[in-house]
């Protein structure tokens, strides 16, 4: 039973409130699940079946070239064992290899492969598709409203550090 449904239930023996909350983590969820659930499809109907969560962080990571695995979890917020792990399910899929590092033998470079590339480039063209259709979905000023939402939803400093770097929606015409 997923956690959602879960919730779901807990929240039906509850007392009826005479202004309901808003489920804002609901839809957040729901929104997640079904973004993921386009991206898994769309990638399988191009040829990459088994998107994992963690593909499109770690391949934009390694795009720009060999990365040490303690390197890799820390660029993903993850232990390094967790981080080895990731890159062992890229490199099962034959999307990345392991190599030690010429500069320093203890370290275990973690580079993509050609397929790998392949692969970074047909999860990046359906995330940009993906975006693109939400986009078209909503006002600017819609998205806009929505960012600043899915920003205050951040409660760890971390997280709120790493989105800090990344851009707001431009304001004016979708792009």
């Amino acid at each position: 039973m997923s956690n959602l449904v879960a919730y779901r239930q807990y929240a039906a023996t509850m007392p009826e409130q005479s202004t309901p909350a808003y489920p804002f983590g609901d839809i957040l969820a729901l929104a997640r699940q079904s973004w993921l659930g386009q991206l898994t499809s769309r990638l399988a109907a191009r040829g990459y079946p088994g998107y994992r969560r963690s593909d499109a962080a770690v391949i934009r990571i390694l795009r720009r070239g060999p990365v040490p695995v303690g390197q890799l979890g820390t660029a993903l917020g993850v232990t390094r064992q967790a981080a080895r792990k990731v890159a062992d399910g890229l490199h099962q899929r034959g999307y990345a290899s392991a190599d030690r590092d010429s500069r320093d033998t203890r370290q275990v470079a973690i580079t993509l492969t050609p397929a790998g590339r392949d692969y970074a480039r047909a999860v990046t063209a359906v995330i940009d598709e993906l975006n693109r259709e939400v986009r078209q979905r909503v006002s600017p000023a819609q998205l806009a409203a929505a960012d600043v939402v899915l920003r205050a939803a951040m409660f760890d400093d971390s997280t709120r550090q790493r989105a800090s770097r990344l851009p707001s929606p431009p304001s004016g015409s979708p792009a």
